[in-house]
């Protein structure tokens, strides 16, 4: 059987791991293993799932899951990868993101062998008193080691920029973790994106300093890291045209969050170059499946199977298998030329599915007896005047709600989707969406 580190190296999803032939042996028998998550929203975006998705096979595998929210250092802000200091968050607004953010491991750790449970480190810090940490945790760390962390030095070398003593003691409060997870719950490996390695291996040492070794010389606690994505494009991962793809469908918040339809289409359109990688790391499909699914992706790349089977997969593990096949018939409604396949959709659907589509709203009395269609048009993006409208009208072009009309038809109230909406196409991809009210 292919050993957990071999099979996540072959998913691309190990980046690098401390002592690894002694992690090797470690993981031979089930362990506790943590990541940390702060929250810093009240969701998660689609980068988070990488660690995610490494939790969850370890967890597949039979090792016992903890995710750790930071409630404590998540009022703190780590400055991994960050060109500033972060903005401080109320108490109240990172209680409120922890348990937003809850409901998403809920639904990705869902039925693995291993489970998993929630923890939050502001339980524990918030009875060490400061003078305690500077004695029990401060007194281990070097201020010369500390400053040659990426994290830090990075932050040091900006002009104008430069680090609080707030986020330069973030590694402490992330070393401490390991040490009381260590303590009070047998964990003894830390996973995190590749950026978090200086932090893993502060929380080793630690582990180290205070716990020496096990029987035979090796070590207590481990740490293992996931490769940062990019796009093959060099583009950053997980960022799109309208901002970030959220894990999250409705946010307490009220702020945008990311509809299942729209994940879905995410996934959809990516690029071939990126397919196989993302099917390796955010499916559990196998890893021979997956390999014989891209190369005949390769011989036909106009079918975009890989793609299809990577956008039903990735929003069915998020969102539940309905939600993706609801998504898949959304997504065939939009290209269809059977009117019926709109008319199946419902109201919140068709706001998800034409969410990014120009849109115009009307008063509903401007349709009297029917609005020729000839001077609508000219009112949307799909005709600039009365002459253009009319030919494409005439051309065939143009159809409301699936069905082609022409230059002499007209739209009434009894054309509009639930009452309401009247879709409009010109040729086969140029929508514009009337709202009438």
């Amino acid at each position: 059987m292919t050993h957990l580190l071999d099979h996540l190296r072959e998913r691309g999803q190990l980046y690098q791991c401390t002592d690894e032939a002694a992690l090797r042996a470690h993981l031979a028998s089930p362990r506790t293993l943590y990541n940390g998550f702060d929250p810093t929203a009240d969701s998660l975006t689609i980068g988070n799932l990488v660690p995610m998705m490494l939790l969850r096979r370890f967890a597949a595998a039979g090792h016992r899951v903890v995710v750790l929210m930071g409630g404590a250092t998540g009022r703190i802000g780590d400055p991994s990868g960050k060109d500033a200091e972060r903005t401080l968050l109320s108490d109240d607004v990172v209680d409120a993101n922890i348990a937003a953010q809850r409901e998403i491991f809920a639904r990705v750790l869902a039925g693995v062998p291993g489970g998993f449970e929630v923890v939050n480190n502001y339980d524990w810090f918030r009875s060490i008193s400061f003078l305690d940490a500077l004695r029990d945790i401060g007194k281990h760390f070097s201020v010369n080691e500390m400053i040659r962390r990426d994290s830090v030095r990075n932050r040091l070398e900006r002009d104008g920029h430069g680090i609080s003593y707030t986020e330069f003691s973030y590694m402490l409060l992330q070393a401490y973790d390991f040490l009381h997870l260590y303590r009070a719950r047998g964990v003894t490996l830390q996973t995190a994106g590749a950026d978090q390695w200086g932090n893993i291996v502060s929380g080793c040492d630690l582990v180290r300093r205070l716990h020496g070794h096990d029987a035979f010389g090796g070590p207590l606690a481990f740490g293992l890291t996931a490769p940062l994505l990019t796009r093959a494009d060099g583009g950053k991962f997980g960022k799109t045209e309208s901002g970030a793809v959220w894990l999250s469908h409705r946010r307490p918040s009220g702020k945008p969050g990311t509809s299942p339809y729209a994940y879905h289409q995410f996934w959809l359109n990516a690029a071939d170059a990126d397919a196989e990688k993302y099917l390796l790391i955010f499916t559990d499909l196998p890893t021979d499946e997956i390999r014989a699914l891209t190369a005949r992706h390769a011989a036909a790349p106009h079918l975009r199977e890989a793609q299809r089977t990577l956008a039903h997969h990735a929003t069915a593990l998020l969102h539940g298998r309905a939600a993706a096949e609801h998504a898949e018939h959304a997504a065939k409604a939009l290209f269809s030329d059977d009117p019926a396949d709109l008319l199946r959709l419902d109201g919140p659907t068709l706001d998800e599915v034409f969410a990014a589509v120009p849109a115009t709203t009307h008063g509903r009395d401007a349709l009297g007896t029917g609005l020729p269609l000839v001077e609508l048009l000219p009112q949307t993006s799909l005709a600039k005047s009365k002459s253009e409208a009319r030919q494409h009208l005439a051309a065939g072009a143009v159809s409301v709600n699936g069905r082609k009309v022409g230059p002499d038809d007209r739209l009434s109230a009894a054309d509009l989707l639930h009452g309401s909406i009247a879709l409009l196409r010109r040729g086969k991809k140029t929508w514009h969406v009337t709202r009438w009210g």
